[in-house]
């Protein structure tokens, strides 16, 4: 037994939401090409700071592509947002931390 249409709110009547599929194939293909780009890049004859530059800038370029549309933060409230970078700086301050801790100069022998 389905509900009768008097129960609806006036404004959904007749209202579908507009499918994200496209969008979402568009960006999947530019990613695709965004790859592509970093693969082709590793190979060519610049200096490895120009080439490591690149990467990062197209790497972060795909991660905000990935979280704002895969992960339903261009849609969802700015509540979740901030949460997710609050997070997200942790994670890096921790794993920085981490690195010092732990790096090339902490595993080096003691002197004798």
């Amino acid at each position: 037994m389905t509900a009768p249409a008097a129960t609806l709110p006036a404004s959904d009547h007749g209202h579908h939401d507009e499918s994200k599929f496209p969008l979402y194939v568009e960006i999947a293909m530019l990613l695709a090409v965004i790859t592509g780009v970093e693969i082709i890049g590793v190979y060519l004859p610049f200096a490895k700071w120009m080439i490591v530059t690149a990467l990062v800038t197209l790497s972060a370029v795909k991660f905000m592509f990935v979280i704002f549309y895969f992960m339903h933060l261009r849609w969802d409230k700015p509540f979740c947002t901030i949460l997710f970078f609050i997070g997200l700086v942790l994670t890096g301050g921790t794993m920085w931390a981490l690195l010092q801790l732990f790096g090339a100069t902490a595993s080096l022998p003691l002197p004798t």
